[in-house]
């Protein structure tokens, strides 16, 4: 009964009494980003699957420029992360626009997190499972790890959410969840600023 309607009415609820208190936040947050990324933008939106392999537009707010090299190859991801963008991804406030995305329906709070479109088809079957579920904001691999731990790790634990999907499991995220990003572990991967593309073997 949690899974198939509880699940949806209490994110629904949720967000929308958060979106109501936020919003003022949210804007000055935008309007801060716009200038210091350069007129690159204050959100990012990207195509990512979502349940059954549902193409959506996730919101995020842009922590980079769009800074590129002589060639007009953008530049690294470490060279076009700013200050400001790297405070605002250390405290996980970049993800705030996905709220919008959970009231629309296309995410949850808690779930597997919605990853490139291009990763469809590298999945095996069982990793592939992750898409069971709406994909969430945080999940039971972002408690366990987030970016410090590899790929294959993270879809072990994501099918594992989606068996055990449970008030209680929620629960125990959430609270995990703001513990990790009050003290700004596992922000990044071992080897550079964000998380290594998946490529089938990692």
């Amino acid at each position: 009964m949690y899974r198939h309607f509880f699940k949806r009415l209490f994110d629904f609820i949720i967000v929308l009494v958060v979106l109501i208190l936020i919003w003022p936040i949210l804007l000055i947050i935008g309007i801060w980003l716009h200038f210091a990324n350069h007129g690159a933008g204050a959100f990012f939106l990207q195509e990512r699957p979502g349940k059954n392999g549902k193409i959506f537009k996730v919101i995020k707010f842009k922590t980079m420029t769009d800074e590129r090299d002589s060639s007009g190859n953008l530049l690294s991801d470490e060279q076009r992360l700013t200050p400001i963008g790297r405070f605002i991804r250390s405290t996980s406030i970049d993800e705030l626009p996905q709220l919008i995305n959970v009231l629309k329906g296309d995410m949850a709070l808690i779930g597997p997190r919605p990853l490139l479109v291009q990763y469809l088809p590298l999945y095996t079957a069982e990793q592939a499972r992750r898409h069971e579920v709406r994909p969430g904001i945080t999940g039971w691999a972002q408690c366990h790890g987030r970016n410090a731990i590899s790929w294959q790790e993270k879809f072990k634990l994501d099918v594992w959410y989606v068996d055990h999907i449970s008030f209680m499991i929620d629960l125990k995220v959430i609270f995990i969840t703001i513990k990790k990003v009050l003290s700004r572990e596992d922000i990044n991967s071992s080897t550079s600023a964000t998380m290594e593309l998946f490529d089938g073997t990692n």
